[in-house]
Formats: C-alpha cells, structure tokens, sequence
C-alpha cells in the first residue's frame, strides 16, 4: 500500500532530499528503500521532539528515582516477607512473558510455554499431595534437574551462536547476520527464561516435599530418625554404597556425615538453591561434594539466573509504572 509522508521542522517543510512540497514535499513510501526510510522517521522524531529538552531531562529523572524507589521497596520486602515475595515473583515471571508474546504472535514460545506448564502443574501437584507417594519426591527432582540442563545447554548453544555472528563465522556457512543473530538471541531466552522458572518451582517444590516427609522443617528440627540406609531428601533407601560406584546413580555423603541420592542432593543443593543439609542443616560444601570441573558451572549459572529473575519479573512493571506516571502527568 502506497503512502504520502510530510516532515515538519520549525514551521518549515522538509523533504531531507526526498521530494518537495506539494509534488515536491509528499513522499511516496512505497519506492523508498528501508534506509530512506528510516531516515524520513529519524527526520519526524527529530521535528516532534524539537524544544523539549526539559520535558524529557524531566522524564529521566521520573525513571531514575522510580528505580530508587522499586528497588528498595523490593529488598525491604524480600527481607521482610520472604514468603509473598516468592510467590509473587513466580506468578510474574509466568506471566509478564505470556503476555507480551501473546502481543506479538510469538507462537513457538507460546507452545513451549504450555507444555511446561502442563508437565511442571502436574508435578508441583504430585509434591504438594498429602501423604506423599514415594515415587513423587524422584519424579520431581528428575524433571527439575533436566529442565535446569535443558535450559543451560540452551542458554549456552544461543550465547555461541550470538559470540560468532559478531565475528562473522556464520559468512562461512552463507548465513544472513540477522537471521544467526535472531536465532541465537531466540535460544539464549528460552534457556535463561525457563532456567529461572523451572529453579523457582524447584525450590517451592523442595520445601513442600521435604517438610511432607518429614525430615525438615522450617523450623531446622527434625520430626523424625534419620536411619543411615534412609535419604532424608526422598525418604528412600539407599542401595549403593558411598565408596561404591552406581549404575544408574551414586551416594552422596555430606560433611555432616549424612548419606543421599545423587539426583536428590543435587537436586536439593543445586536445582533447590538449597545450601543446608536437609536433615540437621548444616553449610553444605558445595566445592567438596561437587569437585569435577564440570560441575561447577552449573552453580556459577544458577547464581546468573537469580540475577536475572529482577530483569523479567519486575523490570516491565517498572518500567510500566513509569509509562503509567508520565501519562498521568501529560508527559510525552
């Protein structure tokens, strides 16, 4: 579809070199190249913002001290209120994405999305039923434990792709800068994205099962005897022994000298974010227990992704109340 486009600057028609007034001023944007273009919006931004210089310092001052404001209110109420704090940001991290890809049609995320939601809804309701089953406490740290590797390998994969477009390695393969860039920016949100999810789920998860079994409490005390052959995360006995080499899994012993499940204390310790025995709650040494170079990573990429969980939860709502207060105050 044709177009006619005028650009105005201190009551003086402009056309930049594209037309002028009349026939000379009207552009058709139909035969202009994309460069022309944006040059004729750059033009119109430029006319439509000239001479309000204090309108705008004005504006910046709103976002930063609005950001001031955020951030301590959200740290007095992470201190205080541990708990809704939580749920809070999980709610928004599940849904303030949700809403802006449904905005714009983004229909793979879309299918992701709900098929983590169906498996995770289904296993957060097989950890929260009362009594606990006992095939339940595996089931969920399996499925945490490889959505959280399923996510960095992700995260990783989409991070590479990024680095070598920006050194041109995909001009090897004949593939187009945009395209090697929106793939590997696509992977590199979905791994960070569902990274930070699936650990906030772990953790609910975690504290609900192991307060269900009943060797943990919120309380640090335990409402039950801790058998040596018995894992304290699952309730499950132990068939390998720790100086044993497993088949399908190893065992674990702590500093404390408490024995676990492989998938169990590394889904405790690491998918959970828990730093405690989750018997007698003791510091777990996690350079100890997890010694191969491998493995450390993982903890270093868990550390990011708490980082991150600011930036997709309350970032947008920020920056949504600042939008809300220029409106209010006729700032443009």
């Amino acid at each position: 579809m044709a177009g006619v486009f005028e650009v105005e600057v201190d009551g003086i028609e402009h056309d930049h070199g594209l037309g002028h007034h009349d026939e000379r001023n009207q552009v058709d944007l139909s035969h202009l190249s994309p460069e022309e273009k944006w040059r004729l919006e750059h033009a119109k931004m430029h006319a439509k913002h000239k001479g309000h210089e204090a309108m705008h310092a004005e504006m910046v001052l709103i976002l930063i001290v609005t950001l001031v404001i955020a951030q301590l209110v959200l740290v007095q109420w992470k201190q205080r209120h541990p708990k809704s704090y939580n749920l809070v940001t999980l709610f928004q991290m599940w849904v303030v994405p949700l809403y802006f890809t449904t905005k714009l049609h983004w229909w793979r995320f879309l299918v992701t999305w709900f098929i983590f939601s169906v498996v995770t809804a289904y296993v957060t309701y097989r950890a929260t039923r009362k009594p606990l089953e006992c095939t339940t406490p595996r089931l969920v740290y399996k499925w945490f434990l490889l959505l959280y590797k399923i996510s960095y390998a992700t995260g990783i994969v989409g991070y590479s792709v990024v680095m070598f477009t920006l050194f041109g390695i995909n001009l090897i393969f004949r593939i187009k800068p945009e395209d090697a860039m929106d793939f590997g920016v696509s992977l590199l949100f979905y791994g960070l994205y569902y990274g930070v999810l699936g650990r906030d789920f772990a953790e609910m998860c975690a504290d609900v099962m192991a307060s269900t079994v009943g060797y943990y409490s919120a309380s640090g005390m335990p409402t039950k005897h801790l058998s040596d052959s018995i894992c304290a995360v699952c309730g499950q006995p132990i068939l390998v022994d720790v100086s044993e080499e497993g088949i399908i899994e190893n065992t674990y012993r702590l500093s404390c000298n408490h024995v676990f499940h492989e998938f169990c204390i590394r889904g405790w310790c690491i998918v959970g974010k828990k730093q405690t025995c989750p018997y007698c709650k003791e510091k777990v040494d996690l350079k100890r227990m997890f010694s191969n170079p491998w493995e450390k990573p993982h903890v270093m990429y868990g550390q990011l992704l708490d980082w991150l969980r600011y930036l997709v939860a309350w970032q947008p709502v920020i920056i949504g109340l600042v939008q809300g207060i220029n409106y209010i105050l006729g700032l443009e």
